[in-house]
């Protein structure tokens, strides 16, 4: 029976990773498991033949593909009948495994299935699953096969491009990391240090300068402070993970970091290099990228986890159609007709030209009309990407004891939140990509086990409709009109 501590910490570990608890346990069919063709180091060949080398080996590994049942891949035996005791078992600590097996989770989902044995053979890896698929709990057990505590060392990175996800990932592997006679909070053997954004670094410093953690989790800008005032070395890295990586390489303000943390403060030669992420868009070029940046080895994998159906099954897709000025009395609408236990409201990012114009965001005008308008017993709360983090960490808080809460955020700001109780997720702004769409609609459906129906609504002009007739195309997903 799990430890009084262990049942506190349930609901954590649930909330990031909801389908993969033995509860309700769903039968997967099996899955490819193979890895890519190399490409030599001592290949020589022209451009052209280069390039079409690298295209064919970096297909992606779809549940799509058929394959028997017992496939053997690099001494793995692929079987959609093994529990993670018996994928992990003499790789993973033990102690790991029975803190997974006391939090209930015993059945790999579909990513941890695939990508677990190619994990655990070394091999460079691109986890590509929807939210709530378990990429995290798999690469957090590929860092746990390959530490060693006794080592004085930073020995695992994770980078992750917002505070909150820093958080969770951290607490997870925490969980994780604890062994049974010692709370999460003093475990001892396994030491993870957070350097995340909005927070004073001073602590770490020290902690770095005494013995650096074995394993560190950190937003790129923390992280690089870090690495340029030469207080963290990499030399003994023997993972480094990239979480949400699209989001990371099409931000401005962390792509030129995030290439340097790949190409000169490591190297792919000493390292094992996993992305990880809901969404890649043109993958096949993204992987051509890794090779010829150097990013990753020449073998890197590519999993692609239910890949026919991005879009999680318990999602309700809606859209609303009217003119511009009216979306302010349609969100109004909207939220008294369908009376949301709680909900996120997506405004796109002010534009250059609008701030030299001297325009208030979208957020503020939006914020001001529900203050003014909304009748409900809400909580409303706007989530600035700017926000100080003890303001910031305080509205989460709140929220999550409150229960019933409006908040109104933009794409940046949101990426990692995660608020269970979310049931309706409003697209004030449609987004400027079926990318951000996903992501957004990511935001609910998180709650582990419940039954409710979750909501996705978007409000449009009639022009904008075939935008989002080609997200759903691109996403596999059907969206219904409705009217006021």
């Amino acid at each position: 029976m799990a430890s009084s501590s262990t049942e506190m910490l349930l609901q954590a570990l649930l909330w990031k990773f909801p389908f993969s608890c033995n509860t309700r346990t769903r039968i997967i069919p099996p899955t490819l498991l193979l890895t890519s063709p190399s490409i030599g180091s001592n290949q020589r060949s022209s451009k052209r033949t280069l390039n079409n080398s690298i295209c064919s080996s970096i297909a992606p590994i779809t549940s799509s593909a058929t394959i028997s049942t017992n496939e053997e891949v690099g001494g793995f035996v692929a079987d959609q009948h093994l529990t993670l005791r018996n994928i992990c078992e003499g790789r993973v600590p033990d102690h790991v495994l029975r803190r997974i097996e006391e939090l209930g989770f015993l059945m790999p989902t579909e990513i941890q299935r695939q990508a677990l044995p190619i994990l655990f053979s070394g091999q460079d890896c691109i986890l590509h699953a929807q939210t709530g698929s378990g990429k995290t709990l798999a690469y957090l057990l590929q860092i746990f096969s390959v530490i060693n505590t006794q080592r004085s060392s930073v020995q695992a990175l994770i980078v992750v491009p917002t505070r909150e996800l820093g958080m969770q990932v951290a607490k997870v592997a925490r969980i994780l990391a604890a062994k049974p006679d010692q709370p999460v909070a003093e475990d001892k053997s396994c030491t993870i240090m957070t350097l995340l954004d909005g927070g004073t670094l001073r602590r770490q410093k020290s902690w770095l300068k005494a013995e650096p953690p074995t394993i560190i989790v950190a937003t790129i800008g923390s992280l690089c402070q870090m690495l340029e005032k030469h207080i963290i070395k990499l030399d003994s890295m023997r993972v480094l993970v990239i979480d949400e990586v699209d989001f990371m390489f099409n931000s401005s303000q962390q792509v030129s970091s995030l290439r340097k943390l790949l190409i000169s403060y490591s190297s792919i030669n000493t390292r094992q290099t996993v992305f990880a992420s809901a969404s890649i868009p043109q993958h096949r070029r993204f992987l051509y990228d890794c090779i010829q940046q150097k990013w990753t080895k020449a073998n890197v994998v590519h999993i692609h986890a239910n890949p026919i159906h991005p879009m999680p099954p318990r999602l309700h897709h809606r859209f609303l159609i009217c003119n511009r000025k009216e979306r302010h009395s349609a969100l109004l609408w909207l939220l008294k007709s369908d009376a949301p236990q709680s909900a996120i409201i997506f405004v796109n990012e002010q534009s250059e030209k609008s701030k030299k114009a001297g325009n208030d965001p979208a957020t503020n005008i939006v914020m001001d009309a529900l203050k003014n308008s909304h009748k409900g017993e809400h909580e409303i709360l706007l989530l600035e990407e700017k926000i100080n983090f003890n303001s910031r960490a305080a509205s989460f808080s709140e929220l999550r004891q409150v229960g019933a809460y409006i908040l109104v955020a933009t794409d940046i700001a949101g990426r990692g939140v995660d608020l269970p109780d979310t049931t309706h997720i409003y697209n004030f702004d449609l987004p400027k990509d079926a990318v951000h769409y996903l992501h957004r609609a990511g935001r609910t459906g998180r709650k582990p086990f419940s039954e409710s129906k979750c909501v996705v609504t978007s409000i449009l002009t009639s022009e904008e409709r075939f935008v989002l007739q080609r997200y759903e195309n691109e996403l596999m997903f059907h969206c219904h009109e409705m009217f006021l």
